[in-house]
C-alpha cells in the first residue's frame, strides 16, 4: 500500500526537519517481527513505510553536508569506490563469491563450498545500503531473494566465515530495513551451521557439510583442535538472531559455549588458540591477538555492549582475558618505542604482529569510551593510541604506504616485514578500522589524515581495471597483483573508510556495536 500525495510531502517534510537537526540514522532498534514466515498488512505497511523513510533519510542526510562534522568530498570518493568495486563485481563475477578484477572472473574461496553463494552481495549490501546506492542495493536484493541458497551448495562450509559474514550480513541489513526477508535468509543459513555443535562441550567444529550433516576440523589445526578466534565469534548474531524469532536454538548453543570456557583453566590467565572440541582442553600453546584468536577478545566486549551493557560476564571474561595479555604480550621496541602485542608459542615469545592484530587500537578506543573510571578510561585509551600508532608505522615504512600481512621487532627492525611469506596485503581493513574508533573517540584529525592518504595509495596501487585488487609485496612498487577482490573489501574496509569521512550521527556507537566482518548491529535499549 502507498502513500497518498498529500502523506509523501508531509513525511518528507518532517523528515527534513530531523535531518536538519541532525537526528541519528535509522535506529531500528524498535523493531520486532511479529512473525518470521508471514506478516499481517498492518506489519507490512509499518515495515514498507520504515524502508521509505530510511531511503529519504539517505537523500537528507547521507548525500548532503547537513552533518556537522562530515568530510563530504572524501566520503563521496570513498562512495565512488565501493561503486567501481561492485560494478566491476557485478559485470565480471555475479552470483560468485568474489571477483578477479584482472582476470574478470568469478573467484570461489573454498571456505564457503562450491556453488552461486554470492558472498560478496551479502558482504556488501549493508555499506551499500548505508552509503545510499540505492540501485545497487536493490540488485543485491534481488540476488538474495530469488537466487541465495545456501541449502544447495557442494563441500564444506566454514562456520566462522558463514556466520560472520552471511549470518551477520543478513541480520544487519535486516536491521537496518526491517526487510522480513533478510531475517528469513539469516535464519535458514545459520540452521544449516548447527551441526557442528553437536560436541561433549558445545565448543563447535570448523566445517560443516550442507549435504550431509556432518561436521569437522580444518586438517592442519592443531590436533584436530576448534580455535579460539573461530568459535569464540558466534555470539552477537546468534544471541540477536534468537532475540528477532524468539527462537533460543541459537542463544542456548552460545551459552555453552560461555560455560565451557568460563570453566577451563587459563594459565596466566591465557587463552591458547586452539580448544579440544571433545575434551575441553587446551592443545598447543599458541596465544596472539592476531590470527586466530583476534574476534574472541573483540566479542566479549561487544556483547557486553551490545546487551546494554547488562551482560557482566561477559565484560568480567574480557577484563580477565585482557589484563592477562597485557601482563604477558605487550612490548615497547627498543629503539622508537613502538607498543606492541608479541605472541606466545609454548615458551618462546615471538615478537611480531599480524595486521589483523591491529583491530585492537578500535577496540580499546570503544572500551575506554564505556569504562566506569577515568582511570581505566586514560589506560586504554593510552593503549588505543599506542598501538594504532605502531601500526602506522608498520604502513609508512613501505614503498607503498600499505601495510603487510605481518611485521616483526628485533634489535635493528621494527615494524617491518621481514619474511617474504608476510608482506602481501589482500585488502585488509583491521588498521582503518583502529583509526575509524579512535577518531571517533579522540576527534584527533590525525587519524582522518592516515585514512585519506590510504585511500590514495589504494587508488594508486590497488585499483586495476575491473576493481581492487590485494598486492603481493607493499614494500615494492611493481604492480604484482594477487587478482583477488575479497569480499571484505566491500563489508569492511570501504565501510570504516565511508564512516570516519561521514558525521557521528552515521551509525553512532551508542545505538550500534560492528560485528567482526563490520556489519552493525543494534544495541539493546535499557528498559
Amino acid at each position: 500500500m502507498g502513500l497518498r500525495l498529500w502523506e509523501k510531502y508531509l513525511l518528507l517534510g518532517a523528515l527534513a526537519i530531523l535531518g536538519i537537526m541532525g537526528v541519528s540514522f535509522v535506529v531500528m532498534n524498535d523493531y520486532e517481527p511479529k512473525a518470521i514466515n508471514g506478516e499481517s498488512e498492518s506489519a507490512k505497511l509499518s515495515r514498507d513505510i520504515v524502508a521509505r523513510k530510511a531511503f529519504i533519510d539517505h537523500e537528507i542526510g547521507f548525500n548532503s553536508s547537513l552533518y556537522g562534522n562530515a568530510d563530504i568530498s572524501k566520503r563521496d570518493h570513498v562512495k565512488d569506490m565501493m561503486k567501481f568495486a561492485w560494478d566491476g563485481y557485478k559485470k565480471y563475477a555475479w552470483g560468485a563469491n568474489e571477483l578477479r578484477p584482472i582476470s574478470k572472473m568469478g573467484h570461489s574461496a573454498s571456505i564457503f563450498g562450491s556453488g552461486k553463494t554470492g558472498a560478496s552481495i551479502i558482504d556488501a549490501i549493508d555499506t551499500l545500503y548505508i552509503m545510499g546506492l540505492k540501485n545497487e542495493y536493490n540488485d543485491a536484493k534481488r540476488f538474495i531473494e530469488t537466487e541465495l541458497n545456501m541449502k544447495s551448495i557442494r563441500g564444506d562450509l566454514s562456520v566462522f566465515e558463514t556466520n560472520i559474514r552471511f549470518v551477520g550480513g543478513l541480520l544487519s541489513i535486516h536491521a537496518l530495513t526491517g526487510e522480513i526477508v533478510f531475517l528469513q535468509k539469516a535464519q535458514e543459513i545459520a540452521d544449516l551451521l548447527l551441526p557442528a555443535f553437536d560436541t561433549p562441550t558445545g565448543i563447535p567444529l570448523a566445517l560443516v557439510n550442507v549435504k550431509t550433516g556432518k561436521a569437522n576440523n580444518w586438517a592442519w589445526a592443531s590436533g584436530g583442535c576448534s580455535i579460539l578466534s573461530e568459535f569464540g565469534s558466534l555470539e552477537l548474531e546468534f544471541n540477536y538472531l534468537s532475540n528477532l524469532t524468539h527462537n533460543s536454538t541459537y542463544s542456548n548453543k552460545i551459552a555453552k559455549i560461555r560455560e565451557t570456557i568460563s570453566q577451563i583453566p587459563k594459565p596466566d590467565g591465557l587463552y591458547s588458540n586452539y580448544l579440544n572440541p571433545r575434551t575441553g582442553k587446551w592443545c598447543s600453546k599458541h596465544v596472539s591477538i592476531g590470527a586466530l584468536g583476534d574476534s574472541f577478545y573483540e566479542y566479549l566486549l561487544k556483547q557486553y555492549l551490545i546487551s546494554g551493557k547488562k551482560d557482566l560476564d561477559a565484560k568480567k571474561l574480557y577484563d580477565d582475558a585482557i589484563e592477562a595479555i597485557e601482563n604477558h604480550l605487550l612490548y615497547k621496541s627498543a629503539k622508537n618505542n613502538l607498543w606492541y602485542f608479541a605472541e606466545l608459542k609454548g615458551a618462546r615469545v615471538e615478537h611480531k604482529m599480524d595486521h589483523l592484530a591491529c583491530f585492537i587500537s578500535g577496540l580499546f578506543a570503544l572500551q575506554s569510551s564505556n569504562e566506569p573510571t577515568q582511570e581505566r578510561k586514560d589506560h586504554f585509551l593510552e593503549l588505543a593510541i599506542k598501538i594504532a600508532d605502531t601500526c602506522h608505522e608498520s604502513y609508512a615504512r613501505t614503498e607503498t604506504q600499505i601495510g603487510p600481512e605481518s611485521f616483526r621487532f628485533t634489535q635493528d627492525a621494527e615494524a617491518i616485514s621481514l619474511r617474504e611469506t608476510e608482506k602481501y596485503y589482500i585488502l585488509r581493513p583491521e588498521v582503518v578500522e583502529g583509526w575509524f574508533y579512535l577518531w571517533r573517540v579522540t576527534k584527533d584529525e590525525k587519524y582522518r589524515d592516515w585514512c585519506w592518504n590510504f585511500v590514495q595509495a589504494m587508488d594508486k596501487y590497488c585499483k586495476v581495471e575491473a576493481g581492487y585488487s590485494g598486492i603481493r609485496n607493499v614494500y615494492r612498487i611493481n604492480g604484482d597483483y594477487d587478482d583477488v577482490q575479497q569480499s571484505f573489501l566491500l563489508a569492511e574496509t570501504f565501510k570504516y573508510l565511508y564512516l570516519i569521512f561521514s558525521d557521528d550521527a552515521v551509525l553512532p556507537f551508542d545505538q550500534w556495536v560492528f560485528n567482526t566482518e563490520a556489519h552493525p548491529l543494534p544495541v539493546a535499549k535499557n528498559v
